[in-house]
């Protein structure tokens, strides 16, 4: 039979557990890139852009929007920052790319369902969500999920929608009018 005191230890620390596990999980931070490719780790740079929650995830100007959801004190977070820079920059008119601090804005991580920092949620033009990713993305995981999404980052800016229809999306069916 277990002694008294040791009981009460066992208590204590399955009560602290189901604490934690019920807590927003917000401030946990993937430390372990997913990508063989890491940059060298900077501070979430201010030009990235940060993005205000909204009631619905609406994409500005009807492009398809990259969110990144961290803290520009986590580690991945801002190994994740000069690639979201750079993406911002090249593919400016055809992305909305934009980064929320969810330890600075805690109701995003709600609003969002975050579990795990960073969190790139990626949306069509039209604001429907369209694949979640949690920890270290690399800049070319990045550009192959639009592909696979059917979302074509190639296209100038004013050109017809960016989601091409999955039927249309075989061997020999690339138009570039």
């Amino acid at each position: 039979m277990i002694k008294a005191p040791l009981r009460i230890v066992i208590v204590v620390a399955f009560v602290a557990l189901m604490a934690r596990a019920v807590t927003p999980k917000q401030g946990w931070c993937a430390n372990a890139p997913n990508n063989d490719s890491q940059p060298a780790a900077q501070a979430v740079p201010a030009s990235v852009g940060t993005a205000e929650p909204t009631a619905a995830p609406v994409a500005l100007a009807r492009l398809p929007r990259l969110l990144d959801l961290g803290a520009t004190k986590c580690i991945p977070c801002k190994m994740m920052a000069p690639i979201l820079e750079k993406l911002k920059e090249e593919y400016d008119g055809r992305l909305k790319v934009e980064f929320i601090d969810v330890w600075q804005n805690p109701d995003a991580a709600k609003q969002y369902k975050i579990d795990l920092i960073p969190t790139q949620i990626f949306y069509s033009d039209s604001g429907k969500e369209l694949f979640r990713h949690s920890g270290f993305y690399g800049r070319e995981d990045i550009l192959a999920k639009w592909k696979e999404l059917g979302v074509d980052l190639s296209r100038q800016p004013g050109s017809t929608d960016s989601v091409k229809p999955s039927a249309s999306s075989g061997a020999g069916n690339t138009k570039h009018d």
